[in-house]
């Protein structure tokens, strides 16, 4: 069951979305255009649009579990609970990679951004801005986070819009404009989109951070599954329709610099005051995305601590008026410092390890649970068997997508996960720590 000393916070569907979208980032289409396009040779949108499909296959996996059980453990509890505990274990240890590292990520692109637009202030200054303040904001409490996410996002969501807005007028006075060529051209080749959709795939990821978030939720039987569906629904088709009219702006796979297309549009459709203008939209948006980021690995943290996993005194403490994880999102703070001497790229690899294998784990989860229950409930086959086998290659298609660097890296990770739990259970003598029982 719930804890009782949970925060007394209650987030509806509303927020519970808007969390989702603000974890995705609505203006990160903006700034990875560039890149799929020139990697799926013009057809951008049509890369979003089977990304979403493919993440779509392990959102359903989580809306199912999610109302199943409705704790904030998200799938390291799933798997402890269908695939066993040792299994649960080493999920939460690889969810844990990515949950740390994705707010260091999220702080450093952010910086990099406010350092172009701002270059007074170093990156490593906008580093330690960046993570003072969305810290300051979510030691406070839940309350405030909320309102900002829904403040912050609507400001991003309504740039996006704007900067769409510029395309179609420019689109509109232009002589011809080829409407299909923009989800399928000459160019195009299946290989090509499969290569895209995959890098497309990464800028997806966050759905299923809602459901770290079960136990602030009013209704979270409900309303996490309709959560996990609505955010990766509504956020691909907004990178899908963004990137369509992007494309038609600019019917090519080529550009002088494709992780700066976006920018170079922008002074096309807009002039140079509307590319510096929009240009906060990345700003903003980054800005909501890292109090989100932060929130999720604060309440993964705090139940893993709940569960003795993690040290219960330090990880499984909620403090102030706010009832926040304050020790969880200040060793989160610190090592976003590690950003200083880190790189994007680097990073956001390590989080995609994690990531793929927390989803493909999910997946099996639904297996197991469809193989435990068959007899005692009626349950689709395609919905628990097929669509979640499915995903599983998709993922593990994804993970192999990895350079090999990163997978000894995640490797090495889970080896050391394998070293802290032999510590936790005496040599595997005894037990592995806790399991909260939640009946489905």
């Amino acid at each position: 069951m719930p804890d009782p000393t949970s925060t007394p916070v209650k987030l509806s569907l509303t927020s519970l979305v808007v969390f989702g979208l603000a974890y995705m980032c609505p203006s990160l289409v903006m700034v990875i255009f560039g890149v799929i396009s020139e990697s799926s040779q013009g057809i951008a949108p049509t890369a979003f649009l089977l990304a979403t499909g493919a993440m779509l296959l392990s959102a359903l996996s989580y809306a199912k579990l999610s109302r199943l059980f409705p704790v904030s453990g998200s799938a390291y509890y799933y798997a402890k609970r269908l695939l066993g505990p040792g299994c649960g274990f080493f999920v939460g240890w690889a969810v844990l990679l990515a949950y740390l590292f994705t707010p260091m990520v999220a702080w450093l692109l952010q910086s990099v951004f406010l350092n172009a637009q701002f270059p007074m202030i170093p990156t490593w200054g906008w580093l330690l801005i960046n993570i003072g303040l969305t810290t300051a904001v979510n030691v406070s409490g839940m309350a405030l986070t909320d309102r900002l996410n829904k403040l912050l996002t609507a400001l991003s969501v309504t740039l996006v819009l704007l900067f769409v807005g510029y395309c179609l007028k420019y689109l509109a006075g232009q002589p011809q404009v080829g409407f299909t060529q923009a989800v399928w051209n000459v160019d195009s080749s299946f290989a090509g989109l499969t290569v895209a959709a995959a890098i497309a795939a990464y800028s997806l990821l966050g759905f299923d951070a809602v459901t770290t978030l079960a136990e602030e939720a009013e209704r979270p039987q409900r309303d996490i599954p309709r959560a996990v569906i609505l955010v990766i629904s509504l956020g691909g088709l907004l990178f899908t329709a963004v990137a369509y009219i992007m494309q038609l702006s600019h019917p090519s796979g080529l550009f002088a610099d494709p992780e700066t297309a976006t920018y170079s549009m922008s002074i096309t459709v807009g002039g140079q005051f509307f590319a510096d203008f929009i240009n906060l939209g990345g700003i903003i948006g980054g800005f909501a995305s890292c109090l989100a980021v932060q929130v999720s690995a604060s309440r993964l943290l705090y139940f893993m601590g709940r569960e003795d996993v993690l040290p219960r005194r330090y990880f499984a403490r909620l403090q102030g008026k706010g009832q926040a994880p304050v020790f969880n999102l200040l060793l989160i703070a610190g090592l976003g410092g590690i950003g200083i001497a880190a790189d994007v790229s680097s990073g956001a690899s390590l989080i995609n390890f994690g990531a793929f294998l927390a989803f493909a784990a999910v997946n099996a989860c639904v297996i197991g649970y469809y193989l435990r229950e068959r007899r005692k409930q009626r349950l689709s086959a395609r919905g628990f068997v097929v669509l979640p086998l499915l995903a599983i290659g998709v993922n593990l298609y994804l993970l192999s997508l990895l350079s090999t660097a990163v997978i000894l890296v995640g490797v090495a990770w889970l080896g050391c996960g394998g070293l802290y739990l032999m510590y936790l259970t005496a040599g595997f003598r005894k037990p592995v720590p806790g399991l909260i029982e939640v009946e489905p």
